[in-house]
């Protein structure tokens, strides 16, 4: 992996975010030239304390739908992950149009900018599981129909067929992840609306009471971020995997009281109680889901590493250490010693 990205150069869209900066920490260590592109839209994830450890990682603010900074940043690409978007699918319910702007808009004008400035990057884009809505069988593979019960996810799957479209017409190399329970370090901890697991821990470290919504029996499959960077990565630099759609998640089905008692007993705090789904959670609640993950696995070999437990004691160790960078408001700003790099409009 190290001599494959040694010496390359990498952008990030929504690298401030949660597994946008995981990714960029990573292909930093393995000798990337990595710049990340974000808009730092408040309680979207972004925070400057997520790259501060890396000397390494250029950081440009802007947004994905300025079409001369995205045409601009694009340029000299080697990889192009394209995590930036519209992320609380809650939020889709009651105002449609970010989700259309950000996740479909915006996708398009990256693509473009590739298609006219840099047809030979090859793109990673990373989508949800809930592009496949509910399902009728599990584990759930990439052939399972898609049936999206909100705009969030309408707009990833339409982000996901556009980026097909531009490499089976345009060639521009690409492939779309589409990711289940992503949860660990880096990710945001001020609210609940997305990253169910993370906020979970947060409850527990702060000895509060989760909310289990239902009878906690709903299944889910939670996946470590290091293994979800991994995935990234290996679907990168495989040229089999371009134009291919993958599942990243476990085939290790987890029920929602599982995963609070697992908290409880890493944390050694905090406690879980019963809870009625609220009407906006009911509404786009598609029962259970688990991935089938053999597809990435034939192609890559990837395969998550890390267990449930060991991800929850990694994440409440980070979190424990760096509580105040996440428990409050998000720093916007640099430090004075860290670099920044500017798009310059034509």
């Amino acid at each position: 992996m190290i001599e494959k990205f040694k010496g390359k150069t990498a952008l990030i869209t929504g690298g401030m975010g949660f597994i946008g900066s995981n990714l960029a920490i990573k292909l930093a260590e393995l000798g990337a030239k990595v710049t990340i592109l974000d808009a730092m839209i408040p309680d979207y994830g972004g925070n400057v304390f997520n790259v501060t450890e890396s000397e390494k990682i250029r950081i440009n603010f802007c947004d994905i739908r300025d079409p001369s900074a995205v045409d601009w940043l694009v340029r000299g690409q080697d990889y192009v992950f394209h995590l930036a978007g519209q992320v609380c699918h809650l939020m889709s319910l009651s105002n449609p149009f970010p989700d259309i702007e950000m996740n479909i808009t915006g996708t398009a004008i990256v693509m473009e900018a590739l298609r006219k400035h840099n047809p030979n990057a090859i793109v990673v884009y990373t989508g949800t599981r809930g592009q496949y809505g509910s399902v009728v069988s599990m584990p759930v593979n990439e052939e399972a129909p898609t049936n999206p019960k909100g705009i969030y996810e309408i707009s990833n799957l339409t982000a996901e067929k556009i980026i097909k479209v531009y490499n089976d017409v345009h060639g521009i190399r690409s492939c779309s992840l589409r990711l289940s329970n992503i949860y660990g370090p880096r990710s945001q901890m001020m609210h609940s609306r997305f990253g169910v697991a993370n906020w979970f821990i947060r409850l527990a470290m702060d000895d509060d009471t989760m909310q289990l919504f239902g009878d906690g029996s709903i299944l889910r499959d939670f996946c470590y971020v290091d293994d979800c960077v991994d995935a990234i990565l290996r679907v990168a630099t495989t040229p089999e995997c371009y134009g291919e759609i993958f599942n990243v998640g476990s085939d290790i089905p987890v029920s929602f009281r599982e995963l609070c008692d697992a908290i409880v007993k890493v944390a050694k705090s905090g406690r879980w109680q019963f809870a009625e789904f609220s009407p906006e959670r009911k509404a786009q609640e598609p029962g259970d889901f688990y991935s089938d993950i053999s597809k990435i696995e034939r192609f890559t070999g990837w395969r998550p590493h890390t267990t449930l437990e060991d991800g929850i004691a990694k994440t409440i160790e980070y979190y424990a250490k760096h509580r105040d960078h996440y428990w409050t408001k998000p720093e916007k700003t640099l430090p004075a010693d860290k670099e920044k790099v500017t798009a310059t409009k034509r």
